[in-house]
């Protein structure tokens, strides 16, 4: 069966939700989720209605053989609901009603599905609308794409969503750019809710023997805690992956784990989830609950109408615990893949891929696909022979099983027919392992004894978005021991220009460079050069500026954003040739770089160049991209202008919004003579031409804005 991909409307049980507050918030050190809870420019919501009303969302659905995926981009872009057509399971917690709580950054804040929490968690705008695009593929996959620009910091952030023909899983491939002139932090964690119950287990790796609370401020060993962890008394010895044994609000993160898989299982239903992506790259593993005490049973009544309680099994990209953030340079892409599945029977997983799920239960081996793979081969090795071998056909609609006897020191590999390995797992006996010490307190900036590690402090504080502590404290106590210092001057003079105190910077940065070209006029970094680039840019100092972004140019780490700058600036001067050489050398250091796309695309329209190939090369790098997306609309809407006015034989062009009444008279009545015989998206163009010859430009404006989004949003249709 292909897979399909439709929109549709739905109607959701919905409590409703007061307006947001007309006044920005300017909240400072007021903590959330380990870091701070700043909202400005976001506006906040303070109010949830009782009453609930059915309302209508627009619903993007995925569906192969095996799975019904329903997407709502109104809502954050979160996967709503997730259901294994074999057995009838909803392999994600799915909420038949929006109940939201006051539990987000700005408000609102809504259980079940998965939610993709960036640049933060939870996300500011985890109950906004997103940028969507839906595709056709050309190997019978189909793809929806969701995205934002975050308002807060500037970052995007998409996801592509993908179901493919005859596999039982989810692909979600996130790409992750920075188009700010300053290093931002971001920390990615796509939240899958569970639905739990007295039969619930969470799936952890067999290595993980420890987990950490948030911000590693507290340790408990994994699965049976036998300390106390959130204020609650294990000693006796509690195995914490059970629902039924955790009664208090807990997070647990794993502290280290070489595996590739996270999940839970239902033994009642004999099903579950599992998530799989790279630990090199996607390292978090983390449990939420409420608890199932009488806590948790009040906010399970608080988020949801009939649905019970349920678990989050967050998964962490580039992060390993909350918070934990990780850098992105300006002009920086970052990409990464995850699948979400359903599976069966196994229950405790050995090892997983998106391919296949091993388990061994005592002499038990069991096998799960997620696609069906005849004549595939399970084979056992110990010591380098084989002691077993078998020839069966493997589906996503049941699980091999089957006793092995003398199971010790083996390795069990699952092949398809053509000897591609779909999953393999090493015995992993468990030994016994240090647990490691929870975080300490950062000291005060006095009390701390190196310059080193006063940077480093103070870096800390700015890239996990401490609530309460500043780091310009740190900065500047050690630029009081030693005011030349390379790294605190440029770390101080950036948060001085990220604080809009433009002038106050230069001279920091000025500092950092003299040290920096101390013995030798060329520096083993440009990136203070082009901070003091950006810094004079902004200030109307161009020449300045110039000459700043081209000797970060000698560095390859500021290449990219240098060779942007000098592209602007010649842009600005009218030296389009000069211009399209820099955004030809920015693009050759960083292809990804949609900001230099954009700004190319408007060059080689300068320079009378063809950029036809160029945008739709663009467009297949980002979906969502907006600028690429005008580009693209203001295009199609020229060739068809073009087009309808040879059909109209108007030769008298000028007669439109120009110099020649007369022409301009014959022009209105051939439109309204040959009015039947063009489309109307072309009366809708030579009409506004008309407003702009009649003196209503304002009209003509807000007609144009009207046809570029709605074209917007047929081009991502037609063109996919």
């Amino acid at each position: 069966m292909k897979a399909e991909i439709r929109e549709e409307i739905v109607k959701i049980p919905t409590y409703k939700i007061a307006k947001p507050e007309k006044s920005p918030l300017f909240i400072e050190k007021r903590a959330y989720q380990g870091s701070t809870g700043k909202v400005y420019p976001l506006p906040v919501t303070e109010k949830i209605y009782d009453e609930k009303e059915l309302k209508e969302y627009k619903a993007l659905i995925l569906e192969n053989e095996y799975l019904y995926v329903m997407i709502l981009p109104e809502l954050g872009g979160r996967i709503q609901r997730a259901y294994d057509k074999t057995n009838g399971y909803d392999f994600v917690y799915y909420n038949q009603v929006i109940k939201p709580a006051l539990v987000g950054l700005a408000g609102p804040w809504i259980s079940g599905g998965i939610e993709f929490n960036w640049p933060q968690h939870h996300r500011p705008s985890t109950f906004s609308p997103v940028d969507y695009s839906i595709r056709e593929n050309a190997d019978g996959s189909v793809t929806t794409y969701v995205g934002e620009t975050d308002i807060m910091y500037g970052t995007k952030g998409m996801a592509a969503i993908t179901l493919y023909p005859d596999k039982a899983y989810i692909e979600i491939k996130g790409q992750l750019y920075n188009p700010t002139d300053y290093p931002q932090t971001f920390l990615w964690w796509a939240n899958p809710a569970v639905a739990v119950n007295d039969d619930t287990f969470s799936v952890f790796p067999p290595d993980v023997n420890a987990v950490y609370d948030h911000g590693k401020r507290d340790v408990s060993t994994f699965p049976i805690a036998t300390g106390e962890y959130y204020k609650y008394d294990y000693s006796a010895g509690v195995d914490i992956s059970r629902y039924k044994n955790i009664k208090v609000p807990t997070s647990y993160m794993a502290a280290h784990s070489d595996f590739d898989f996270i999940g839970n299982f239902d033994e009642g239903k004999d099903a579950g989830l599992l998530h799989i992506a790279d630990h090199h790259i996607s390292p978090g593993k983390k449990q939420w609950t409420w608890g199932c005490g009488d806590f948790g049973r009040m906010w399970d009544k608080n988020l949801t109408d009939e649905d019970g309680p349920y678990i989050e099994l967050m998964t962490g990209v580039f992060t390993d615990n909350q918070p934990d953030f990780t850098w992105i340079k300006p002009q920086e892409e970052k990409t990464f893949t995850q699948y979400f599945m359903p599976y069966k029977t196994v229950g405790r997983v050995s090892n997983a891929t998106k391919d296949a799920v091993i388990g061994v239960d005592k002499n038990t081996i069991k096998v799960y696909t997620t696609a069906l793979y005849n004549n595939a081969v399970i084979m056992i090795t110990s010591g380098g022979k084989e002691i077993y071998s078998k020839a069966v056909n493997l589906s996503p609609e049941k699980c091999f099983c089957e006793t092995v006897d003398h199971l010790k020191n083996y390795i069990i590999t699952v092949y398809d027919e053509n000897g591609k390995v779909l999953c393999s797992y090493k015995e992993y006996v468990k030994t016994e392992q240090p647990v490691p010490e929870p975080a300490k307190a950062l000291e005060r900036p006095e009390n701390i004894k190196s310059l080193e590690e006063l940077y480093l402090a103070g870096q800390h504080l700015e890239q996990y978005r401490h609530a309460t502590y500043l780091p310009a404290d740190y900065y500047l106590e050690g630029l009081k021991r030693d005011k030349t210092d390379i790294r605190l001057n440029n770390a101080y003079g950036l948060l001085l220009l990220r604080n809009g105190q433009i002038k106050e910077s230069i001279n920091y940065f000025k500092q950092a460079i003299k040290k920096q070209t101390w013995r030798n006029p060329n520096p083993y970094s440009g990136e203070c050069y082009y901070n003091l680039g950006v810094a004079y840019e902004l200030l109307g100092e161009y020449g300045k500026a110039y000459d700043a972004f081209f000797k970060s140019t000698w560095s390859a780490e500021t290449q990219s954003q240098g060779f942007y700058h000098l592209a602007c600036l010649s842009v600005k001067n009218n030296e389009y040739s000069k211009a399209l050489e820099f955004i030809n050398n920015s693009l050759i250091r960083n292809n990804h770089n949609m900001k230099a796309r954009v700004l190319k695309t408007e060059i080689m329209q300068l320079l009378g160049m063809d950029n036809t190939d160029f945008l739709k090369e663009s467009y297949e790098i980002d979906k969502l991209a907006i600028g690429i997306l005008y580009q693209l609309v203001l295009d199609e809407m020229e060739v068809r202008m073009k087009v309808n006015l040879k059909d109209f034989k108007i030769k008298e062009l000028e007669g439109v919004g120009g110099k020649d009444d007369d022409n301009f008279s014959v022009t209105r009545s051939s439109f309204s003579v040959d009015m039947n015989n063009c489309s109307k998206n072309a009366a809708d163009n030579i009409d506004i031409c008309m407003k702009f010859k009649s003196d209503d430009p304002p009209e003509a404006v807000s007609r144009i804005s009207e046809k570029l989004t709605n074209s917007i949003n047929v081009y991502c249709m037609d063109n996919d």
